[in-house]
């Protein structure tokens, strides 16, 4: 009989001591498993017991309509569940290219390309281009989200970060260099950890006095802002970003991310990055129903407006409450949990006595200290169900 020997390597005790690190210091991610019933948007399966989902960033709750389920259905029959490749190696389907036509001329620029999420087409797209020109420097707001962050790391470029919308401390950074230097100013439109936005156009005109590219991250505005959701710029009529970053995953339902932008540097993007040649393709299927979704997105201006409106009216009745929130200007709603153990409870007595979920939210995605609830408000919601989320909270936050 053969003796069973440990070949567990040394280095996992170190692993093992930082994992109960995080769990002791109550920063440890729990996942909650998930099983989202279309026909009841915004619901979840856990144990046999429906629950509410309050912090899906599927804004418009377009990931469960008819429309999208239906075109991703019959192009599933038509064109089978897989591209088989990469976007080389027959993974370009006809809906790729029209799909990312259809996106270049929403945002007003001469390309877009494609990713498999936002984070993939954030670090790729900068890594890949700041690393291509000699000299550059970037200019990163502190508040970046991390695929940003990553991308700048991965490039051999000057990196400045300036503290979060600070105009004054970008443009003293900016004038230290030379005015031949080349220059990207990396942000993002709506920042959803604290739901407020960047001031685009003062940002553009620094840009455009030091002549620097600028690098737009409108994940969060992508769909509801804008006349057609195009995102904040579309809202307040600035077209100058150089390049525009947006995902399909939010409030267009589906799943994927992409960049528009001049035509050249994209295409020397297509051209040089790994993570874009070097991985199989979104299935035709997925970018059929995203074309679809992009569709009731641009026509969704009751979808934008029942979302505000929801949106306010739980700003409201968490006022009535007394829950402390971050008012921001946006859709998002950030309700202040200081600590990581304190937020943790408040999540689970939602969950366990009022079969409601809110994942929270703690380091390193937010400072310690400033942990936090992030609720959104898609438009499927009653007030009926505003009400009740508010009293439930309301009556955990007292327990906790």
């Amino acid at each position: 009989m053969l003796t069973k020997v440990s070949t567990r390597p040394h280095v996992f005790e170190t692993i093992e001591n930082r994992l109960r690190e995080l769990k002791s210091n109550g920063l440890y991610r729990h996942y909650l498993p998930t099983a989202h019933m279309a026909a009841s948007p915004g619901q979840t399966l856990r144990m046999g017991e429906e629950v509410q989902v309050w912090c899906s960033n599927d804004y418009l709750g377009l990931s469960q309509h008819p429309d999208l389920i239906r075109a991703q259905i019959e192009s599933t029959a038509l064109h089978g569940t897989s591209m088989g490749g990469s976007r080389n190696i027959g993974g370009t389907s006809t809906t790729h290219v029209a799909l990312e036509s259809e996106l270049a001329g929403w945002h007003g620029k001469e390309r877009a390309l494609i990713f498999s999420s936002g984070y993939v087409a954030n670090f790729e797209t900068l890594s890949v281009l700041l690393s291509a020109v000699p000299d550059m420097v970037v200019l990163s707001d502190e508040n970046n989200h991390r695929s940003l962050i990553e991308g700048i790391r991965r490039a051999s470029c000057e990196k400045r970060i300036f503290p979060h919308n600070d105009l004054v401390e970008l443009e003293r950074c900016l004038a230290e260099y030379d005015g031949s230097r080349p220059k990207m100013i990396v942000f993002e439109s709506v920042y959803s950890m604290d739901a407020d936005a960047s001031p685009i156009s003062a940002i553009c005109d620094l840009a455009q006095k030091y002549n620097a590219l600028t690098y737009l991250d409108e994940t969060h505005a992508i769909g509801v802002k804008g006349p057609t959701g195009a995102g904040i710029c579309e809202e307040i009529g600035e077209t100058r970003p150089t390049f525009v970053q947006g995902v399909f995953g939010k409030a267009i339902g589906t799943v994927g991310g992409y960049v528009a932008g001049p035509d050249a540097a994209l295409d020397y993007v297509r051209s040089y990055a790994p993570g874009f040649i070097f991985t199989t393709s979104l299935p035709q299927a997925c970018m059929d129903a995203t074309l679809k979704g992009l569709e009731l997105v641009r026509h969704g201006t009751d979808l934008r407006r029942a979302l505000t409106d929801n949106s306010l009216r739980m700003k409201a009745a968490l006022r009535s409450a007394d829950i402390p929130f971050i008012d921001g200007e946006h859709h998002i709603i950030p309700v202040t949990v200081p600590g990581g153990d304190r937020v943790r409870k408040v999540a689970d007595l939602l969950l366990e006595d009022h079969l409601i979920y809110v994942q929270p939210i703690n380091f390193p995605s937010v400072p310690l200290g400033t942990e936090r609830l992030r609720v959104t408000v898609a438009p499927y919601r009653t007030a009926e169900q505003i009400e009740h989320f508010a009293y439930a909270l309301e009556s955990c936050l007292a327990r906790a």
